[in-house]
């Protein structure tokens, strides 16, 4: 193992400034890899050669421009190259590979009793394993206020004896911010400075300390203690708790007001492992490449072979499709779902109708039984584009003065949208989705009485404005604040935002792998600021309530914290196994989940294998396990070079056995996925090999049940799988055979089935997926 995390050195290359200087725009930042080994002996560390090496390549003197060095799963530095400097580093002997930075961006109380987890409970997962107490969660985000009672550590054992990491003092974050709950706090920000020059500490905290929220949230959402009483502005009553209640937090920042920078990332994964987490909960993205060029997916590659949990946020891109994120196969991608409650917010019009919305808005209400004049911002003055948008500066204070104003959804935030309207003079929000964004809605802590509503619904409020002032008798409306639903069906639901597959740089991986809770999360939240999150707003609030991938990746974060405290023994990818073949597709209704934006059922490239079952996970049965040998044939039969392989990997890779797995999709995953090409032929067959390993009882029998998808003939082999022991591994075979099906020049058809084995007590359910596409002609 030592071997494999020191093969390959990773960097991105900082030249110094002053505060006062100018970032040079013809440099940008990358990521250098350097074979393994060599370092001259001459040198005393790897800064000093590194110094040595730029200094050689450089047209300026650059020495001491090292920001990050890497120890663990990466060597190395960072500095900003111009194309001259990449292509004399090119030259060098020991360079493997030369990576442009991206900049990536956050994806931004029920949930526990929801997900069945009740502290309750005799037994069960928060039981059985002491509630994560061993465990630690490394949360990679904006940081952390670790004041909040979220954090508390009353009643914590001591800090476990293989921690490493450390609690970096600042000016407004003393020693005393760390204790036996929040047990480490990093920030890393050269990345970011290297980019924007030097921050403005005004706005932004040098040092853990969380100055956007977006942290906080998550790390409470992931592993928060018992709080009694929470709620936001009085929605969402009760009791807040994480998933995780007694694992160990650390806090490593690396969102800054520009975004999240891979060299920071990087660094900040490469310390967690150092420190010793066993989960990296990482609620942050980008845009989608090869994994080589990808530090998200290269960072996670050596966190998972040291054997650490990483989960990210699938992104907010939905509905559309290929829009997934974060989708190399050893990340388990968490894509986003609806809880049964939800937080009412109604329309009345004057003409007597009433539009569903939802708000969270806890300040003055509007006068009960009174109608307010209504007016929709794009057709009343201004250029139309911006001012239905509420864009700032757009609204005519003389047009809105003392009314409740129609918004487009859009360009700036949502909260956004009520502070314009506000200082417009409006007394009132309603904000209406597009047609993209469908029928999904999110409930926002707005600065004024105000609503979102769906595309129909903002439909039906445009015409019955257009009809009323055709009609002289000027349209009205108020808004009716319901507080807090509960029971609500159907639930789950997948939600509007979320990403959805297919995987846009492997098909053959379904992604997002589950969903979990996203929409409308109660949790931790800084002082300072405002729940909506605007500067404007002074309100304080100990939870808020926010919505985003990023609220549903930590709820697994902190699953699979409490299914490695059951089940120390556990890979990483034995337990991303357990969430997604117990995970369930069916809502509290008994019927298939539906889709948000279109209020349609839903598919397995929207919730991957389904909504994750933390009791059922806790005993899966069968087990897809998996390895680092197992993900370089996948990159071998997915036609990376022996170079990207390393890149990825850190090691030289064999890709003479890989023939024998086959093809990509026989990566031992707990999905299957084909594409066929049709290129005219008739008939296509192809046949995955899976192999599972009994972690249920030691003498049981697997029957296989196939629920093939629509038109497509689905076989196994074996059909019956006897284990006659804990820990046996018995493999069997899947062919799939399609016939071609009538499609235009370069469409394709999805279509959704499930292979699952039970044994009677466990059932292990796999979705399958057959994509057929028609090339381009």
């Amino acid at each position: 193992m030592a071997v494999l995390l020191r093969a390959f050195f990773l960097f991105s290359l900082l030249i110094p400034f002053s505060s006062s200087s100018s970032i040079d725009a013809s440099k940008k930042t990358f990521i250098v890899q350097v074979h393994k080994d060599s370092k001259p002996s001459i040198f005393p560390t790897h800064k000093h050669w590194y110094e040595s090496s730029l200094a050689s390549i450089s047209s300026v003197n650059d020495g001491g421009a090292i920001i990050h060095t890497y120890e663990t799963l990466f060597h190395g530095f960072s500095a900003k190259l111009s194309p001259l400097e990449v292509e004399k580093l090119q030259t060098l002997p020991h360079i493997a590979s030369i990576i442009p930075e991206q900049v990536r961006h956050p994806h931004t109380t029920r949930s526990p009793e929801f997900l069945g987890l009740k502290t309750s409970d005799s037994a069960g997962l928060l039981k059985e394993s002491d509630f994560g107490s061993d465990l630690v969660i490394g949360v990679i985000d904006t940081g952390i206020w670790p004041e909040r009672q979220s954090f508390n550590d009353r009643d914590l054992g001591p800090v476990p004896s293989k921690w490493k990491g450390q609690c970096l003092v600042a000016k407004d974050f003393p020693a005393s911010s760390c204790n036996r709950k929040l047990i480490g706090a990093r920030f890393f920000c050269s990345g970011y400075e290297a980019t924007n020059g030097k921050m403005n500490e005004t706005t932004e905290y040098r040092s853990p300390r969380d100055s956007d929220g977006h942290g906080t949230h998550t790390a409470s959402i992931a592993a928060g203690r018992y709080v009694f009483p929470a709620s936001t502005l009085g929605y969402a009553r009760g009791k807040a708790a994480g998933m995780a209640p007694k694992a160990r937090l650390a806090a490593y920042k690396v969102c800054w007001n520009a975004g999240c920078y891979d060299s920071d990332i990087l660094a900040a994964f490469d310390a967690a492992v150092s420190d010793g987490v066993d989960v990296v909960s990482l609620s942050v993205g980008g845009v989608v490449v090869p994994y080589y060029l990808d530090a998200i997916a290269i960072g996670a590659y050596r966190a998972v072979a040291a054997g650490v949990f990483v989960s990210a946020s699938a992104g907010n891109g939905g509905p559309g499709g290929l829009t997934v994120t974060n989708v190399a196969p050893w990340v388990t991608t968490v894509g986003a779902g609806t809880m049964d409650r939800d937080f009412p917010a109604d329309v009345k019009l004057g003409n007597g109708r009433v539009v569903l919305g939802t708000s969270v808005y806890g300040g003055p209400a509007l006068i009960p039984g009174r109608l307010y004049p209504l007016i929709y911002a794009g057709t009343e003055g201004g250029d139309g584009y911006s001012s239905s948008l509420c864009l700032e500066g757009s609204l005519n204070p003389n047009l809105v003065k003392g009314k409740i104003v129609l918004c487009d959804r859009g360009i700036n935030s949502r909260a956004a949208k009520g502070e314009v309207v506000k200082k417009a003079g409006g007394l009132g929000m309603i904000l209406a989705n597009g047609v993209f964004d469908g029928e999904g809605l999110v409930a926002d802590c707005h600065v004024l009485p105000a609503t979102a509503v769906g595309a129909s619904g903002g439909d039906e409020i445009r015409k019955y404005i257009a009809e009323a002032a055709k009609s002289h008798s000027p349209p009205t409306a108020t808004i009716l604040f319901k507080g807090t639903r509960l029971g609500v069906r159907p639930a789950p639901v997948v939600a509007s935002f979320s990403a959805r597959g297919p995987n846009p740089e492997s098909p053959e991986i379904v992604k997002p792998d589950v969903i979990a809770p996203g929409l409308n999360i109660l949790a931790a939240w800084p002082d300072k600021i405002g729940p909506s999150g605007i500067p404007t707003d002074k309100r304080t609030t100990e939870f808020n309530i926010l919505s985003g991938t990023s609220m549903a990746c930590p709820h697994v974060s902190g699953l699979a914290a409490l299914l490695k405290a059951a089940h120390p023994g556990w890979s990483p990818a034995a337990i991303k196994s357990a969430l997604m073949t117990t995970a369930y597709t069916l809502d509290n209704r008994g019927e298939t989940m539906l889709d948000e934006s279109s209020g349609n059922t839903s598919t397995v490239l929207d919730f991957g294998a389904g909504h994750v079952h933390p009791q059922k996970a806790m005993d899966p049965g069968l087990i897809y396990d998996l390895n680092t040998y197992d993900y370089v044939d996948f990159l071998c039969n997915a036609n990376y070079t022996t170079k990207n392989i390393q890149v990825i990997t850190g090691k030289i890779a064999d890709c003479s056995g890989a023939k024998r797995a086959g093809h990509t999709g026989n990566l031992n995953y707990p999905s299957l996925s084909v594409v066929f090409q049709q290129y005219g032929k008739h008939k296509m067959s192809t046949h995955f090999i899976r192999t599972v390993t009994n972690v249920g009882d030691a003498n049981s029998i697997y029957k296989v049940t196939i629920k093939p998808p629509s038109g497509i003939s689905v076989t196994v082999e074996p059909e019956k799988l006897a284990f006659r022991r804990v820990g046996q591994k018995l493999s069997f075979l899947v062919r799939v055979q399609a016939m071609a099906v009538r499609l235009s020049p370069g469409s394709s058809s999805m279509k959704g089935g499930s292979i699952i084995w039970t044994d009677g007590k466990h059932e292990v359910t796999s979705p399958l997926v057959v994509t057929m596409q028609q090339p381009l002609q």
